[in-house]
């Protein structure tokens, strides 16, 4: 995603419209199965963190292979997964970042079949901005089913 060099201002349209244009973008590379465009959307030590999973995966290249395996096991299973985020609220952090926290629902269509609601999660980053566009430096996805 290109974005102006320097982050605009919190509460701004412009820095809500970025954030909203890097998750839209950020979830349609996974969904589409390109995972190491999805990493890339991560700092080099970037963390990846859920209550569905025992540790965090640290790194660009870990979470990418991580979401290779999962990509691939969806399209043996011939499942179709789609990520839907909304309620994004933002606010600016000391140093910089930005936190954000929003709804994500996960859908699941297996071929020929009903699509379906298959994990209801809120999702909390650190967004990082480097290099002319936002980065995840940690993620928190938590499960409603298991809190």
């Amino acid at each position: 995603m290109t974005v102006t060099q320097e982050a605009p201002a919190i509460g701004s349209v412009e820095l809500y419209q970025q954030v909203q244009q890097y998750y839209a973008r950020q979830m349609q590379l996974l969904d589409s199965g390109r995972v190491e465009e999805w990493a890339q959307t991560f700092t080099a030590d970037g963390v990846f963190a859920a209550n569905a999973h025992p540790e965090p995966t640290v790194g660009r290249e870990a979470i990418a292979k991580v979401a290779g395996q999962v990509v691939a096991d969806y399209n043996e299973r011939r499942i179709q997964r789609r990520h839907w985020l909304g309620m994004v609220n933002i606010e600016r952090q000391e140093g910089g970042s930005v936190f954000a926290r929003c709804y994500a629902l996960v859908f699941e269509t297996p071929h020929g079949g009903q699509a379906y609601v298959k994990a209801s999660t809120t999702c909390e980053d650190e967004l990082v901005h480097e290099g002319g566009e936002w980065l995840v430096k940690h993620r928190l996805i938590t499960r409603d089913d298991l809190i």
